[in-house]
């Protein structure tokens, strides 16, 4: 497999056209060789390069590559990137995989992100909870893997379990987007971090406002990620940095 031909895919995959040239992402470091075994991680530490000797990638995708130390780097192994396209397509935003996973739907857009001359980007989806365990398979995808504790915390006003309702899902936390989503019928805002300024929208909404992290939401972006690539190319062998990986079991295997 052609690195190009795995940029192009992912390029396709996250519409980086609707980005500018300098955030569009693509490879970083070129190689002829072909690719069998594909490595995933958020970004460059002390252990990545070992890792990626010991599991024999023939290739990297990294989320932050800017710390690389090229020189280090195995002779032959490429490095593909992406930083915008993949906080907006994979982690809390319009991210249609998680909303089949909390099982969300009639998906609407919110909030956007417009650089000049180019479409606009949403930054967030509003849809129906469609199933009264929902918060229950927010858990499952961001907290304690098969637990019943939400590992990110409700900040303010309870959230009913089996509350049937339209929920935000939204990759920024701002005054006009709370109240926005309050006005389109969502009674609960999840985003990455909880933003003081918006918190006098919350009160006067009553918005229950749920808190992932950016860093569980970025991990929950590299497995899908991987899931996105398996389908693709089944024969592809992709593997995620264990250093990012919250599950034990996951990080055995990686």
């Amino acid at each position: 497999m052609p690195l190009p031909e795995i940029a192009a895919y992912l390029s396709e995959f996250f519409r980086t056209e609707r980005y500018p040239t300098n955030e569009q992402g693509g490879i970083w470091h070129p190689t002829t060789l072909p690719i069998h075994r594909f490595g995933l991680a958020l970004e460059p530490n002390a252990g990545l390069l070992e890792w990626v000797l010991r599991k024999k990638s023939d290739a990297l995708w990294l989320h932050r590559p800017w710390s690389l130390d090229l020189n280090a780097l195995p002779p032959g192994v490429g490095v593909l990137t992406h930083h915008l396209p993949f906080d907006e397509t994979l982690t809390l935003g319009y991210n249609p995989r998680l909303a089949v996973k909390l099982g969300l739907s009639n998906l609407e857009e919110i909030g956007h992100k417009q650089a000049p001359d180019l479409p606009a980007r949403a930054i967030g989806m509003i849809g129906h909870a469609t199933a009264t365990d929902w918060l229950q398979k927010l858990n499952l995808e961001f907290g304690r893997k098969g637990g019943s504790d939400l590992l990110v915390g409700v900040i303010q006003h309870e959230v009913s379990h089996r509350q049937s309702t339209r929920i935000a899902v939204v990759g920024a936390m701002t005054e006009a987007l709370v109240r926005e989503a309050a006005e389109r019928g969502a009674t609960v805002y999840v985003t990455g971090q909880y933003r003081q300024p918006a918190r006098q929208a919350v009160e006067e909404t009553g918005l229950s406002v749920v808190e992932i992290g950016h860093r569980p939401s970025e991990v929950w972006g590299l497995r899908a990620l991987a899931e996105v690539l398996r389908e693709r190319w089944p024969c592809l062998e992709i593997t995620i940095y264990p250093n990012f990986l919250t599950n034990s079991a996951e990080a055995l295997s990686a």
